[in-house]
């Protein structure tokens, strides 16, 4: 359980569960995860150019009507299949843990290992045959010369 430890002025250890942590009512998006996303107004969607104006009570009918029925429509929703949807996402999201936890970082670590021990017989085998390869090759060509002329 991912518990955490808080010690208040007399040195007291408060237990505070993980889970049971305040949320904010106010800021709903402190991450500002859909900032760009899904904040649509009314001028962003319906706009009238110039010379091309419906009459005035019409237009703020229209962004009455379009405003509210947005903020009803969301809650409505919401209220109806934000708790099921939850538990769907909830529910994925514990699987796809589950899966990494006792799936995939065990299978990387395995792969790790595995991959350590062939790095090091692959580096044997380059320093028994390959090393002295390069090594005679160096000292037979280290013993030419070049020199550069420049002919008029």
């Amino acid at each position: 359980m991912a518990d955490q430890y808080q010690y208040n002025t007399n040195e007291e250890k408060i237990v505070k569960d993980s889970h049971t942590k305040e949320i904010d009512l106010i800021n709903r998006d402190p991450k500002q995860i859909n900032e760009d996303v899904v904040k649509v107004e009314f001028e962003d969607v319906i706009a009238e150019p110039d010379g091309t104006h419906s009459l005035d009570s019409v237009w703020k009918l229209s962004y009455t009507t379009f405003t509210v029925s947005k903020y009803w429509c969301y809650r409505i929703l919401s209220a109806a299949f934000g708790i099921p949807v939850a538990l769907l996402w909830g529910f994925l999201f514990a699987c796809i843990s589950f899966c990494h936890i006792w799936a995939v970082v065990p299978c990387i670590k395995s792969c790790l290992i595995e991959s350590q021990c062939i790095s090091r017989i692959y580096s044997l085998c380059i320093q028994t045959f390959c090393d002295p390869f390069f090594e005679a090759l160096g000292k037979i060509f280290s013993s030419v010369r070049v020199a550069l002329r420049k002919e008029v």
